[in-house]
């Protein structure tokens, strides 16, 4: 793993909230609200953890062009960071 994608890394595993947003993407794309619900946090914070896995290149938004029922999926950097993360939880 390279020095960028271990900073991305530490990025978003120091933020619990970043961490379970990124995780439920695992494999799934979901709507802000499903995030929301399958984390526990609440809507209003779920976008600015999207907007901060956005900018990160962690996740990406599939129909921007829509204001309701935006869907997100993890990027290749965000899924190899998953499971990254997974795999040291142990």
């Amino acid at each position: 793993m390279d020095d960028e994608m271990l900073k991305k890394m530490a990025y978003i595993g120091i933020s619990s909230y970043r961490t379970k947003a990124a995780k439920t993407l695992k494999d799934d794309v979901k709507t802000p609200t499903k995030i929301a619900k399958d984390t526990g946090i609440r809507r209003n914070h779920i976008s600015k953890v999207l907007r901060e896995l956005k900018e990160s290149g962690v996740a990406e938004c599939i129909n921007e062009e829509v204001h309701r029922g935006r869907l997100y999926r993890l990027t290749s950097v965000g899924d190899e960071i998953v499971d990254e993360l997974i795999r040291h939880e142990d």
